[in-house]
């Protein structure tokens, strides 16, 4: 129950950086998202830096370098996105994850065949898929597959895999037991890939724009987003599996459901009601145990 409730503040804690996102001034986003790494990994420091096996083994840097190289795909694919396909499509392909992440997990040995898991995560994508429309009905939005759609689908699957092959490093004993020493390398890594490609793609003399309240913004986000969060899913990944980690992506919609509601409560309606309800009976099949019997 300790790790289903940490996904549940993880949950929170993603759908709350969405908006705050927004707040930041048009900024280059691949190197942001770098600076971002890099404070989450400067909050880590401290608590990966007193488990025993902090300096990973020349083995186990491969795996780090294809955990952090996920965590890139994902946030580059994501922001290239952003400007190239609707928001209703990248929500509509992000509802994939966690069914990616069970298969993944099945492929490699850390999933097991359960008909209840496969369901309980079908019936969390209907909801999410459902708050996504409830959401385009409101903003306006359509569904659509093109180039950006394509690009971003192969971002979900590098968010897939993530969980997956930290879970295959753990059952194989590959990876530190210690969940800070794996978030930390992990972003550190998945920070400098970021970081190139950003200062490859993007104008570095941009970041001079940044205000001081960007940039306190951006710690908050690196501490409370970026370090607890994969902190917390590396938490959970010891005792749940792949598919449990990632279906409490289902949440964050629900979560900014939520947010939209504090902001502009005339948005209530009985269009949010059937998603929200199939997303909340997903997590309570989760946390009960039933789903993995």
């Amino acid at each position: 129950m300790r790790e289903h409730a940490g996904m549940l503040l993880w949950a929170f804690l993603v759908g709350l950086s969405f908006p705050v996102v927004g707040w930041l001034d048009a900024l280059p986003p691949l190197l942001l998202t770098a600076l971002r790494f890099a404070v989450a990994c400067a909050g880590l420091w401290w608590l990966a830096r007193r488990s025993p096996d902090f300096w990973p083994a020349w083995r186990t840097l491969p795996l780090y370098a294809v955990m952090g190289l996920c965590l890139a795909g994902f946030f580059s694919a994501m922001f290239w996105a952003a400007h190239h396909a609707t928001a209703l499509s990248m929500a509509t392909l992000y509802v994939t994850v966690p069914l990616q992440a069970y298969a993944m997990g099945l492929v490699l040995g850390v999933e097991r065949r359960a008909w209840r898991m496969l369901a309980v995560l079908l019936l969390g994508a209907c909801g999410a898929l459902l708050l996504a429309v409830a959401e385009s009905v409101i903003e306006g939005g359509a569904l659509q597959f093109g180039k950006g759609e394509a690009v971003f689908f192969l971002g979900c699957v590098a968010s897939a895999l993530y969980p997956v092959i930290s879970k295959w490093g753990l059952a194989s004993g590959r990876l530190s037991a210690s969940a800070a020493v794996r978030t930390f390398w992990s972003l550190v890594l998945g920070g400098g890939l970021v970081g190139a490609m950003g200062l490859a793609l993007e104008p570095v003399g941009a970041l001079a724009l940044m205000s001081l309240s960007d940039a306190l913004l951006l710690i908050y986000l690196g501490l409370g987003s970026s370090a607890l969060t994969f902190w917390l899913m590396q938490h959970a990944t010891a005792a749940l599996t792949p598919g449990a980690v990632t279906a409490y992506g289902y949440l964050v919609p629900f979560v900014s459901m939520l947010l939209l509601f504090a902001q502009s409560p005339e948005t209530i309606s009985w269009v949010w009601l059937p998603g929200s309800a199939l997303v909340v009976l997903t997590i309570a099949l989760l946390a009960s145990g039933r789903a993995a019997r």
